[in-house]
């Protein structure tokens, strides 16, 4: 009896400790390298957090503002990067280069982000490869 709830016990442990390892998703998961985005905006909000870092950008599109939501890395993996809590401030102006999300919607994973007012480029710890297109927004 001992032995059987000791695996139980077991296998519960082990579920509740890869529970966030399988909510986890790979760029090919959620994004698609073929969609690349080129997007400019200024920066709404950040959320400095694990397992990735967001901020959102509001971008301008025809005639409509479009608030898009941009993953990057995770805030270890920006620091590594060079990054800081204080590199990236709502109010700054960016360029944005990366992928959109396989759903079409205004999500995206940030491959560069480049400060408009220095032209700093800052690697945004994105694990995807080089897209093979480009579009303008």
């Amino acid at each position: 009896m001992r032995t059987k709830f000791a695996g139980i016990a077991a296998a519960i442990g082990f579920f509740l400790a890869t529970g966030t390892a399988i909510a986890h998703h790979s760029f090919a998961a959620e994004f698609d390298a073929n969609r690349a985005v080129n997007l400019k905006g200024v920066v709404t909000k950040i959320e400095w957090m694990n397992p990735h870092t967001y901020f959102y950008l509001d971008v301008t599109e025809g005639d409509k503002v479009v608030n898009w939501g941009m993953e990057m890395g995770s805030p270890n993996g920006l620091m590594r990067q060079g990054w800081t809590r204080n590199t990236l401030k709502v109010g700054d102006q960016v360029s944005v280069e990366g992928s959109q999300a396989k759903d079409g919607s205004h999500v995206g994973n940030a491959r560069v982000v480049i400060l408009t007012a220095t032209g700093k480029r800052l690697f945004a710890a994105s694990s995807q490869d080089n897209p093979t297109q480009q579009q303008q927004r």
